[in-house]
């Protein structure tokens, strides 16, 4: 079975615009998240996937791989899903650009659950708080006996309508990884009304039909999505 790696690094982030490029110790974000998902020796290949000339030239310069998007993308699924079209590879895990600290416990997880030739997708969650849960911020997930995705909800999940009933609360860690056919299918399907709604595009693969597995994991990702997240991710170091 091959399996890849794909980070995929927009420069234009909205709350944060260059982020991937802000110094972080001695490196930038981006070569933080690129040498961290090589060191877990997990895949036979890793590269990042970008629309900025800036991040292909950091990238490039340091000795890893890139590739450039030929076309614009309204999400990382996307552009994965274009850099990879043409590679013979069975498994691709979507590493996200913006979490400098990645390990390999999460991605071996993930990894190790296309054991089973029967799952398409597979995500991460973490157990919270019933305070976190509430967090709009946070989106959460509940599953089946057999850890397959039944929802995703920014709203608090489940809800707790007899107090008497203990409840669990899982965050949902976005950290995927898809069959290649599965997720250029993916993308090839229009938007869902569940997803507008939420916001949340892993509820489009619900909505058609396509299981999402999900692996607990006790990882705390930090992602820099402010520049105040970047000087918590500083003092960290």
């Amino acid at each position: 079975m091959i399996i890849v790696a794909v980070i995929p690094a927009r420069y234009a982030a909205t709350r944060f615009p260059g982020k991937l490029m802000q110094m972080l110790g001695n490196k930038t974000i981006i070569r933080h998240v690129y040498d961290n998902t090589i060191s877990t020796a997990l895949f036979n290949d890793v590269f990042v996937v970008t629309d900025s000339d800036i991040i292909y030239k950091e990238i490039k310069d340091n000795g890893g791989k890139v590739i450039m998007s030929k076309k614009e993308h309204e999400s990382g699924s996307d552009r994965i899903a274009e850099s990879i079209s043409e590679m013979n590879i069975d498994v691709v895990v979507n590493v996200q650009g913006d979490e400098p600290f990645i390990k390999k416990e999460p991605l071996e997880k993930l990894v190790r659950l296309f054991n089973d030739d029967n799952i398409q997708v597979a995500s991460l969650m973490r157990k919270i708080s019933k305070e976190e849960a509430a967090n709009p911020n946070n989106v959460k997930v509940v599953t089946d006996k057999l850890d397959y995705a039944l929802y995703f909800s920014r709203s608090i999940l489940p809800y707790q309508r007899d107090e008497k009933m203990p409840a669990e609360y899982f965050l949902h860690v976005g950290v995927y990884a898809y069959k290649k056919e599965a997720l250029i299918a993916f993308t090839r399907l229009p938007q869902s009304s569940l997803e507008k709604m939420e916001k949340l595009e892993q509820l489009r693969y619900l909505e058609n039909g396509i299981k999402i597995k999900m692996a607990e994991t006790d990882y705390h990702n930090i992602a820099i999505d402010t520049p105040e997240d970047l000087e918590r991710a500083k003092s960290s170091l």
